[in-house]
């Protein structure tokens, strides 16, 4: 799924980025989009260049192929940065230049204060989160399983896990642990497609997951895991902890922590999946 952070709004038009040497780098095919009324961007910044020579002599130098992260997966795209993408707009005649301008600016100069004060960064994340109808105890909870996660990730970034399919292997351990599903499935069982599971967990599903989490970093930690094998014994030990106290939970309670609920809009904690409920 392409994260909040990834995605820059300019008068409700979509403007994806990437962040790359410092500094944020715009979708060159948004850029255009957010200027003119078109549905063919392609065809528009092809003649775009023929009319400007000098545009099209330095194109090279302000736009760069980079990886960019879309709904159907991490795509090739042509990106500019600021400077780059000023150049650009001087060859298109809108009306909303002078405005999509100083929107680059400011985007530029958030980007810049929250790396100096990355606390800027989580106030803007739990201003999203509000808006989207989240209480603010499960904002809390939700920010503290960010900084978890984040901790759990690093450690396994110097323990040898470099790739995506590795990161992904150990977090299906930990979630097959804690809640006897996996990614996919937990997903599958909330009625959720491109959404980020978290989002959709309520207060204690959030907790068992920091839980899972946090144990599997004290465990790396205590024993030295170095290589996947080893790091992902400890993943699975570290949810199969989490998940002997779901189970101790639910025994207590007698109510199964793991719901269908989710924070869909239109169907907010009701919509159903066709799979069937954990037993």
């Amino acid at each position: 799924m392409v994260k909040e952070r990834e995605i820059a709004l300019f008068e409700k038009k979509r403007v994806r980025r990437v962040w790359h040497k410092q500094e944020w780098w715009f979708v060159v095919e948004d850029i255009v989009l957010a200027l003119i009324d078109s549905h063919d961007p392609k065809q528009y910044i092809s003649k775009m260049r023929k009319r400007d020579p000098q545009l099209a002599e330095g194109w090279v130098q302000f736009v760069h192929t980079l990886k960019v992260k879309t709904e159907g997966g991490e795509q090739l795209m042509n990106c500019s940065n600021t400077s780059g993408a000023l150049r650009i707009i001087q060859s298109i005649p809108s009306p909303k230049a002078e405005p999509f301008k100083q929107w680059l600016a400011r985007i530029g100069k958030d980007r810049i204060d929250e790396i100096n004060n990355p606390e800027l960064a989580m106030e803007r994340m739990k201003a999203l989160y509000e808006k989207k109808g989240y209480t603010k105890d499960w904002i809390e909870k939700r920010s503290r399983g960010i900084a978890v996660r984040q901790e759990l990730t690093t450690e396994w970034k110097e323990r040898g896990i470099k790739n995506s399919r590795e990161f992904a292997i150990l977090t299906n351990e930990i979630m097959q642990g804690t809640f006897e599903m996996k990614v996919g499935e937990y997903k599958s069982f909330k009625g959720l497609e491109k959404e980020n599971l978290r989002d959709h967990m309520n207060d204690l599903e959030l907790i068992l997951t920091m839980l899972a989490e946090a144990t599997t970093t004290k465990l790396h930690q205590e024993r030295d895991s170095q290589g996947l094998n080893p790091v992902r014994n400890d993943a699975k030990e570290g949810g199969q902890i989490a998940g002997n106290t779901r189970k101790q939970i639910e025994k207590a309670s007698g109510a199964k922590i793991s719901t269908r609920q989710n924070h869909l809009p239109g169907k907010r904690k009701i919509r159903i999946s066709k799979q069937r409920d954990i037993k």
